[in-house]
């Protein structure tokens, strides 16, 4: 698994998003920008992710740090 795939993965599963991935082979960080993260908690957020990933996250992902962020959110962030 590398971090374009993942990419990808993410990016097909959460329509709209824009993701950002980094990662060594087995270890992954990720920047995702979403509008379907605005209302949800944290925790959703992450689990819309992993839904996005599917069964990648029990055998080819060992681990995975995220932030998610809505576009206002990372907008703020930019500024």
């Amino acid at each position: 698994m590398d971090p374009e795939n993942i990419k990808r993965m993410i990016e097909q599963g959460l329509e709209g998003s824009q993701a950002s991935v980094v990662g060594d082979g087995r270890h992954f960080e990720a920047v995702i920008v979403c509008d379907a993260f605005a209302g949800k908690s944290m925790v959703e957020q992450h689990q819309m992710v992993y839904r996005a990933l599917g069964n990648n996250m029990d055998e080819a992902i060992h681990a995975l740090s995220m932030r998610t962020l809505t576009p206002e959110q990372y907008e703020q962030q930019q500024s």
